[in-house]
């Protein structure tokens, strides 16, 4: 009843809420994306998006197709491999970014693990430039992690804008500089943070540095700062800074995985989590976002 093809499209236009960014990601034209979806509506009987020309949503229906979709891909994946004797194994090593702590990602990792209980994962936890470094030398197979404004590769997982954060208590002073509360070298929004304000002309001090990112949510809750962070993934207790604070604007940030250069083993494994990630990417958003 329900094409696989059309359900995969239909999962990456509810995780990208983008028509033309699903298409990218799975190297399709907009119109065939637009096909598979209505195709889908068509066999449900339901319309699973509101869309007009500035913006996507699921409907409560989409909403509802979300979990049967993640779990028929998931069926489908399984006998896929078992009747045709692919099933990975080996060691992978893959690694994730802080940005995912507070996710879901543990529960995809968990599904995996059992689906595929002959693949050795070995997971590293990491700021996402460094995590491009060690793919780059060769020392990780898989990378889920911010893209590189330079780098245009990458599967999209996650869309996204940046966006200031802070305590709610936290008050900024507009004669003095902006404390800041950021990664050290080489993290992605501490140089988006820093450009922009340098862009603005607006003075800023570092008043906390932490390679953790609950040490980043410790500072900030503190309220020693402001911290650049993805939208969707603000932690509990912390809050977007008002515009009226005068702040500049962040830009957009794409979540991306990026695969190594091994084959063999590894290969095959890292493809069967990147699958398994794309299918579920809507549970990589903050734990009761």
């Amino acid at each position: 009843m329900y094409d696989p093809s059309h359900l995969r499209t239909f999962l990456a236009v509810a995780q990208t809420l983008s028509f033309t960014q699903a298409a990218r990601r799975l190297g399709l034209r907009q119109s065939t994306v637009s096909q598979h979806v209505r195709r889908l509506e068509d066999a449900t009987g339901r319309p699973l998006f509101l869309r007009d020309t500035h913006s996507v949503e699921l409907t409560e229906d989409g909403e509802a197709m979300l979990g049967f979709a993640r779990r028929i891909l998931e069926v489908h994946g399984q006998a896929t491999a078992f009747f045709t004797g692919t099933r990975p194994r080996g060691r992978l090593r893959f690694g994730a970014s802080e940005d995912f702590v507070l996710t879901r990602l543990p529960e995809i990792l968990e599904g995996f693990r059992y689906e595929h209980p002959e693949v050795d994962l070995e997971l590293t936890v990491e700021l996402s430039g460094t995590l491009h470094e060690r793919l780059a030398a060769g020392r990780l197979d898989l990378v889920l992690a911010k893209r590189r404004p330079e780098d245009p590769r990458g599967e999209l997982v996650r869309h996204d804008k940046l966006v200031w954060i802070g305590t709610e208590r936290l008050r900024l002073d507009p004669d003095r500089p902006v404390p800041l509360i950021v990664y050290p070298p080489p993290g992605i929004t501490r140089a988006r943070a820093l450009e922009a304000l340098e862009r603005q002309g607006r003075p800023w001090r570092i008043t906390c540095t932490s390679g953790s990112l609950n040490g980043l949510i410790a500072a900030a809750r503190a309220g020693l700062g402001v911290m650049a962070h993805s939208r969707g993934l603000i932690p509990p207790g912390l809050a977007r800074i008002p515009e009226r604070a005068g702040l500049p604007d962040l830009g957009e940030v794409d979540f991306v995985l990026v695969h190594g250069e091994r084959r063999g083993p590894a290969h095959t494994a890292a493809q069967a989590l990147a699958s398994t990630i794309l299918a579920g990417g809507d549970r990589l958003h903050r734990r009761g976002a």
